[in-house]
């Protein structure tokens, strides 16, 4: 077990909704901050020997001794190596055990090795992982897609990221427009033109931190602050974008939920100005069984998801409606077959078609996410209740079964107001002070995440363990 009784040492010196605590008053102690921080620092070095020495042998042919590089993003100045995971927990080389909010940024928000997807993987591996033919268990994935989120039509892929790229080609093909339309630090993977945010002037330029863009993203995407409806309608008017692509509530940086009426608003002027509304359901689908499409009664002409559709098996969809559907069919000298941009050999395979059946009927079920969303909802009460007796300038959001916090007062209107309220060095120094004593969180914000395997104990030793640590820092520990 992760060492629990850290607590106390220190330096001398629910779907849809958000929590709003009273304005805070005490700042915080940067010099106690650093000190916490390099204290933390210390005992996870001493706890991860085993850790550590992998990552600098992985140094010798991994480029940054990792296999992808956000994967240095975790705190604590080299990555824990995982053994093994099941249900909500995870366990490292060192021995040690952690209760998993993270839950792989929602690839396993079904929890880790469902015995439903273990059952199926293995059966279909012995069967053959890709024939380049469909399954049963497509057929049956799309089905239970087709229910839940009332579009008829779907598509596999690898990922979240191929699906969102092949629908934009689509939009583009299909309404002959050039543009695309995404919100101020959106994310919907590694796709070329998401990667563009807007300026003061109202100028797109590209985020900051873009590696390699093969254009500049003004070139092919208008980007407009979420919630702002005179932004939308202006960059809509000329009749040039292809397609508005969002999430229904902006996450990956802090969960930014849309205001009263702005979905309905939304629809009617890209149906106005005759652009495609697509949504991503890749992170709220934790809203629910049809996530935020069913539960708040959203109309996109496509629906793109991933991650947590196959039980941790790489995997994603997309869907259309019936009316779309028939303009990609009718479109004539376009390529889908082969060599035209659209899929690529293992999408669709046996496998992750497997993964996905087993998953969609087995784990992430509407009585899954009942359960999930009421431990949740605790969550989000426990974090709250914390910010508020502290009186700190701090806020909590819940998406269904997702819980952010984030370090301004009040929760943020759009994406750059949330970019802006991001604080490195305090965040590293919380998601830290819980990985030592065994929970993990994910390591780009603030996300804690509930799966169907997670307990009232789990969410209860978070709880704890996010008030002790902030008790520390604020010297009251």
């Amino acid at each position: 077990m992760a060492n629990e009784d850290l607590i106390g040492a220190g330096p001398s010196a629910g779907a849809g909704s958000a929590t709003n605590p009273r304005k805070g008053r005490r700042g915080i102690d940067r010099e106690r901050l650093r000190a916490l921080q390099a204290r933390e620092l210390q005992s996870f070095a001493e706890l991860h020997p085993r850790s550590r020495a992998m990552h600098e042998r992985a140094a010798g042919s991994m480029l940054s001794g990792v296999p992808m590089p956000w994967m240095s993003r975790w705190p604590g100045g080299f990555p824990l190596y995982a053994s093994r995971a099941g249900g909500a927990a995870v366990f490292d080389v060192d021995g040690h055990s952690y209760v998993d909010l993270c839950l792989g940024d929602t690839g396993a928000m079904g929890g880790h090795a469902p015995p439903a997807v273990v059952e199926a993987v293995r059966a279909q591996i012995a069967h053959g992982a890709t024939m380049m033919l469909p399954t049963e268990d497509s057929l049956r994935a799309s089905e239970n897609l087709a229910s839940r989120f009332r579009l008829p039509y779907w598509q596999f892929t690898l990922s979240a990221t191929d699906a969102n790229r092949t629908v934009l080609r689509l939009a583009r093909q299909i309404t002959g427009r050039p543009r695309v339309l995404v919100f101020s630090y959106c994310y919907h993977g590694t796709v070329d033109e998401t990667f563009a945010v807007r300026d003061p002037s109202g100028a797109t330029r590209s985020r900051e931190g873009n590696v390699g863009p093969a254009v500049d993203p003004a070139s092919t995407t208008r980007a407009v602050e979420f919630n702002d409806l005179a932004q939308l309608e202006a960059a809509l008017a000329d009749g040039s974008v292809a397609c508005v692509l969002a999430e229904p509530a902006m996450t990956n940086m802090g969960i930014v939920l849309p205001q009263a009426g702005y979905h309905a608003q939304l629809r009617a002027l890209t149906r106005r100005y005759g652009s495609l509304l697509v949504i991503d359901e890749t992170h709220t689908f934790s809203v629910g069984y049809g996530g935020c499409t069913r539960a708040w009664g959203l109309e996109p002409d496509f629906l793109t998801i991933g991650k947590s559709i196959g039980g941790g098996v790489a995997c994603g969809a997309l869907g259309m409606s019936g009316t779309i559907a028939e303009r990609v069919r009718s479109q004539s000298g376009v390529d889908y077959e082969d060599t035209g941009g659209v899929g690529g050999t293992l999408a669709g395979n046996a496998l992750s078609a497997a993964a996905m059946r087993a998953t969609l009927e087995g784990v992430l079920t509407e009585d899954a996410f009942e359960r999930m969303i009421a431990l949740a909802t605790d969550l989000c009460r426990g974090i709250a209740s914390v910010i508020e007796d502290r009186g700190l300038a701090w806020n909590v959001v819940q998406l269904g079964c997702r819980v952010e916090y984030a370090f301004r007062a009040t929760p943020a209107l759009n994406g750059s107001e949330a970019h802006a309220a991001a604080d490195r060095e305090l965040e590293s120094y919380l998601h830290l002070y819980l990985l030592n004593r065994g929970v993990l969180i994910t390591p780009f914000h603030n996300m804690v995440l509930i799966s169907p395997a997670t307990t009232a104990e789990d969410v209860a030793r978070h709880d704890r363990l996010f008030a002790a640590a902030v008790d520390e820092l604020l010297g009251a520990g």
